[in-house]
């Protein structure tokens, strides 16, 4: 039987600002003290806070960029790319969020290079997938996540350089989390696919939830198969709030 690491990730989106360092200091306080267990924990803040969080150290705390381009430099204004998150002292990268799948019209294709560049750079890349309510609804879920990770993950994706992040769309900072047996089949689906593509090597990807997890219904996510932790957004951003959720994760 194969054995994953658990992993607790934030995602800080369009938020935080110089002030919001602190709350980096009271989650490296609590994980320091051992309150996370054995699981692994992640803040991906925005680029303009990544260095000025690694110099606060803290082994127990990795960092990751929110997005990378899959170019290694170049006339790309606005852009970073993961050489560039690796030097500010990121150890991951979300690519291919929904939120950068539709504001910024990403496929498959792009976020498969991305993820190349992420690994080429010595950076895990998270992959999100994700289904729309409109495709939950058309029974198109299980055709449309299948369909993004054939797409979207490279074939030299690992245990050691990749972790998949399922997040359907519609639940999103919505507060609506699908049923425990509907997170169950994508999961379970999601295993399977991967352990045919890659093997051991597949058994091995961690696989995230994602989509309004918070303290209160962590621990009944975590319980199920095959969900080895979450991608949380908002609450994420509050120590108080992503620590209920990391104790939660240590406990499953």
């Amino acid at each position: 039987m194969t054995t994953r690491g658990k992993l607790a990730a934030g995602n800080w989106k369009m938020n935080g600002q110089g002030s919001d360092l602190q709350q980096i200091e009271t989650l490296r306080a609590a994980l320091d003290r051992g309150e996370h267990g054995e699981c692994g924990v992640l803040i991906c803040p925005p680029a303009t806070l990544l260095e000025r969080m690694a110099r606060l150290g803290g082994e127990n705390l990795a960092l990751g960029g929110q997005d990378c381009h899959a170019a290694q430099s170049g006339a790309h204004t606005g852009d970073i790319s993961a050489p560039m998150l690796a030097d500010a002292g990121a150890s991951h990268v979300i690519v291919g969020h929904s939120e950068r799948r539709g504001d910024h019209d990403e496929q498959d294709a792009d976020i498969r290079a991305k993820a190349e560049a992420a690994h080429g750079a010595g950076l895990t890349a998270i992959v999100c997938i994700g289904e729309t309510l409109e495709e939950r609804e058309a029974g198109r879920t299980l055709d449309t996540l299948c369909a993004q990770l054939a797409g979207s993950l490279p074939d030299g994706a690992s245990a050691a350089n990749t972790v998949v992040a399922y997040e359907p769309i519609w639940a999103i900072g919505t507060g609506k989390v699908p049923q425990g047996a509907q997170i169950a089949e994508v999961h379970d689906r999601l295993r399977s696919e991967l352990e045919t593509r890659f093997g051991e090597d597949g058994a091995g990807i961690r696989l995230l939830y994602g989509g309004s997890v918070k303290a209160s219904n962590a621990a009944e996510i975590f319980a199920i198969d095959n969900v080895d932790g979450a991608l949380v957004g908002g609450a994420s951003l509050k120590a108080d709030d992503f620590l209920g959720i990391i104790a939660a994760l240590a406990k499953a």
